[in-house]
């Protein structure tokens, strides 16, 4: 059994969610979907009119979500009866939302109102297949998925819930659940934050042991660099889940870089696919290693570099591990290393703690900060023994100063930082000598 995920845009109008049901129609699977696209954003204003005790703010928000969604049945269905099961099941979401306008509101509330995008599309689209005839059946999100104590998914828990309501309608062609939304271990309704719907269709594809995971978005798969900003890129076929994490990780919007980790540890093949185009091919991410070949480039912004010079750090013991336990205090991840014997550079995309952190390094060295940076990351076969393929990359930035490369950590990314300024050119300069020669 294969399972698909359709995004926000996916199901973004009635007539999205008709395309969607043809696409899923035929042999059995389970169906993940997100909220319709901009309903998540409403959402998230509503909660905020509800922390600063303003109902009435709240209010107009939510009248003006539900007559949108009321505006889609008359679109999406064709007879009186399922449009009327549509504005049933509608109504009582959003009077649930208008409960808490007259109650205290906190961060308990506001993750069961977060929650209410995905239960209203999943809803709209099941009573559209009933209506065309499909015998299809929705599996709530709430009864299966489960966060442990330390908000990470328990595979135990999800396998053996999800299965047993899967036992319980055996006789459906088609499974239709929630992306996103998830309860944490108190039983109280969460999310699953990185990663959304697509993390929900990688850890159901490893509950079930799928035969393949979709993912089905507005783009026809990845592309080997960012065609918002290059001219002539093209799709990626075929991606190791190594390549595919860190091109997701270092700025491929397609894709989180933490939901495919589940479909990686179950040896589960990932597609990618466009529900514009849905005979294009996508990308298929799997085990499988294309050797010798550099598949794609993406780019990270908003980074700071900092570099820390020390003549102390000559053959002492401990000094990295100093420096890493200031990041560690103020929870901010480091994105690259590089290391000479007088000092060492890291890069940081967070800088909350940026003025707090520097003045703790201070006590080993001389601190420098450079802001305003982008990492550009290429991805492929990248093995040491693959002789000239550094030589490629750093030629194709002969013209574009580099602040730092990082290369060693995996088999399959070298890291470059570059001025934010020089990021159009440095893409396009990697295109022309990797790609397009």
């Amino acid at each position: 059994m294969k399972v698909l995920k359709f995004g926000g845009t996916s199901v973004g109008s009635a007539q999205r969610m008709k395309d969607v049901a043809k696409l899923i129609t035929g042999e059995r699977k389970i169906v993940v979907l997100s909220a319709m696209s901009g309903t998540t954003n409403s959402l998230v204003e509503i909660s905020d009119y509800l922390y600063k005790k303003n109902p009435d703010g709240a209010n107009e928000i939510i009248n003006k979500l539900a007559m949108k969604y009321y505006d889609h049945v008359e679109e999406l269905y064709a007879t009186e009866e399922y449009k009327q099961k549509a504005k049933e099941h509608i109504k009582s979401i959003f009077d649930l939302i208008r409960t808490f306008t007259k109650d205290l509101f906190t961060l308990f509330e506001e993750r069961i109102v977060l929650a209410q995008g995905e239960l209203l599309s999943t809803g709209m689209v099941n009573l559209y297949l009933n209506e065309c005839g499909v015998n299809s059946v929705q599996i709530p999100a709430l009864d299966y998925m489960r966060t442990d104590k330390n908000a990470e998914p328990d595979p135990v828990y999800i396998k053996e819930k999800l299965l047993k309501l899967l036992d319980q309608q055996k006789d459906a062609d088609l499974y239709i659940t929630q992306g996103y939304i998830c309860r944490n271990a108190y039983a109280e309704i969460d999310n699953l934050q990185r990663g959304g719907s697509d993390y929900t269709a990688s850890l159901v594809g490893a509950a079930i042991n799928a035969e393949e995971i979709q993912i089905w978005t507005d783009i026809d798969g990845m592309h080997n660099n960012d065609p918002r900003i290059v001219d002539k890129t093209s799709p990626v076929r075929n991606l190791h889940f190594e390549e595919a994490a860190e091109l997701a990780y270092f700025g491929a919007k397609i894709l989180h870089p933490t939901c495919i980790l589940p479909a990686k540890l179950n040896n589960i093949p990932v597609r990618l696919l466009n529900t514009i185009e849905p005979k294009a091919p996508g990308t298929l991410i799997s085990n499988a290693t294309e050797k010798g070949l550099i598949k794609a480039v993406a780019a990270k912004e908003n980074i700071t570099a900092i570099k820390i010079k020390s003549g102390r750090m000559l053959l002492a013991t401990g000094f990295l591990r100093k420096v890493f336990e200031i990041f560690e205090n103020y929870q901010t991840p480091i994105d690259m290393v590089t290391t000479s014997e007088v000092g060492v550079s890291v890069t940081i995309d967070n800088r909350k703690h940026l003025e707090e952190i520097v003045d703790d390094l201070k006590k080993f060295g001389t601190v420098t900060v450079d802001p305003d940076m982008v990492i550009i990351c290429v991805v492929g076969d990248l093995e040491w023994e693959n002789v000239g393929f550094e030589a490629k990359i750093v030629h194709s930035l002969k013209d574009v100063p580099v602040r730092m490369i990082s290369y060693g950590g995996s088999n399959y990314n070298v890291s470059l930082l570059v001025k934010a300024e020089d990021k159009k050119r440095a893409l396009q300069a990697l295109s022309d000598h990797l790609f397009n020669n």
